[in-house]
């Protein structure tokens, strides 16, 4: 047994020591050192499902699927039914090239037996979505539930929005944080963790384009935690469907832009409707955000398209994942669009993403034959996995996700922007 300085349970020592069978003492083993790196003196019991970052079959990862199949051979299963990422093919509703098809082929072409993998240790049918805390997806934790998560614009939700506490950890450490079920105690687990080091004032003339406010926020304080002023002026102090989508994509930039996992909103997110400026340290650097700061920030974003003046080929909206109102929102807006500029189609290919449980409610929505009618492409992929296919990150792809920019050849264009594109108003 490793040697250890953690302060563990009988039954956490029992898993450690073997008693509960071989595979879960590894696990056991992974989580004590894991946690003893970052200075946890023990472990938390975790009470929410788990949520899988890693939901890709790359044939390179071999490791990962030899973990997998010594888990299935071990019996094990989550305690809950748990979600991952999601998938990344869907040839009916993404147009794929042949060539691209092929070299999908090869890139995920572990992606069949690693879901069957996953479904045999717990996972949920059809539970792939980066938004599953959405209601239709049925894995949102409560205020104060402790997590074993890893996708970044869920864990920082899930920390801010909703007050639950998990740490950004890597991919398969929050599997075995879920069948172990415990967590080391470190970080944002705890309260001292999730006080604020950032002061961020809002002092924009409107409300600010979401995923550029998060850009700016997460570019600045990186992996600290931020203390977010003025922006209930324009959200209120409720935390409505239309907030909670505009923090979703807001933290999802300050996780994707920087390393955000927590951040507070004054007077609108529960810890710092609870307990204010408590929240913030006493030695905090202050951060101000005007429209010029916004500006500047937008400004900064390369455009790694081999040709920059080339016309838009392709069109994601949603990463992460669009929420039902948002794609009500979306559908409206782009068909609004449409008919003021006398078009019945879209001028650029766009594909909306959205949750499974979220696209399977909106087909009862008469939007729902109105927008594919008009040439929307609606699917549940992970558009970051489409692009990181070689021959699909050469073309001219435009989207409102600064997450997607980010980590791919994109280009960012505000909303407003993107329905102009849409719509054919501005195809630049």
């Amino acid at each position: 047994m490793i040697s250890y300085h953690m302060n563990l349970t009988e039954d956490e020592e029992a898993m450690l020591r073997g008693d509960k069978g071989d595979t879960l003492r590894k696990i056991m083993e992974t989580l004590v050192l894991y946690g003893e790196t970052f200075g946890a003196e023990r472990m938390a019991p975790v009470t929410g499902a788990s949520h899988l970052v890693t939901s890709f079959g790359i044939p390179l990862l071999k490791p990962l699927f030899r973990i997998m199949d010594q888990l299935v051979a071990g019996g094990l299963t989550a305690p809950r039914p748990f979600t991952a990422d999601p998938r990344p093919l869907d040839y009916q509703n993404v147009p794929c090239s042949m060539m691209e098809k092929i070299v999908f082929r090869i890139m995920y072409g572990k992606q069949r037996e690693y879901e069957q993998q996953l479904l045999k240790i717990g996972m949920k049918e059809n539970g792939f979505s980066c938004a599953c805390y959405l209601p239709e997806m049925g894995n949102c934790p409560q205020k104060g539930d402790i997590l074993s998560w890893a996708e970044s614009s869920a864990v920082v939700y899930a920390n801010s929005v909703i007050g639950a506490r998990c740490n950004r950890n890597s991919g398969v450490l929050e599997l075995f944080g879920t069948l172990a079920g415990r967590v080391p105690v470190f970080d944002l687990l705890t309260d001292e963790g999730r006080k604020a080091k950032w002061v961020i004032e809002v002092r924009t003339s409107g409300l600010p384009e979401a995923q550029i406010l998060g850009s700016a926020i997460g570019l600045k304080v990186m992996e600290a935690v931020p203390y977010i002023k003025g922006l209930d002026t324009w959200l209120g102090r409720s935390l409505t469907d239309e907030v909670k989508a505009y923090l979703k994509d807001m933290g999802a930039a300050t996780a994707s832009n920087g390393a955000v996992g927590l951040y507070h909103v004054a007077n609108l997110t529960p810890e710092a409707t609870e307990h204010g400026e408590a929240l913030i340290l006493p030695d905090a650097a202050t951060y101000v955000i005007d429209d010029a700061e916004l500006k500047r920030v937008r400004e900064s974003y390369p455009v790694m398209w081999p040709d920059p003046a080339a016309r838009p080929r392709l069109c994601f909206i949603g990463c992460p994942h669009l929420s039902y109102g948002q794609l009500l929102d979306w559908s409206e807006k782009i068909l609004a669009a449409l008919t003021k500029q006398n078009r019945q189609t879209v001028a650029v290919p766009t594909i909306m993403t959205a949750p499974p449980g979220v696209l399977a409610k909106f087909s009862r929505s008469e939007l729902s034959n109105k927008l594919q009618a008009a040439g929307v492409r609606l699917t549940s992929i992970c558009p970051l996995m489409y692009m990181n296919n070689p021959i699909a990150a050469k073309k001219p792809v435009v989207t409102n996700s600064n997450k997607l920019r980010t980590y791919t050849t994109a280009r960012y264009d505000t909303d407003e922007q993107i329905i102009k594109i849409i719509s054919g108003e501005a195809i630049q």
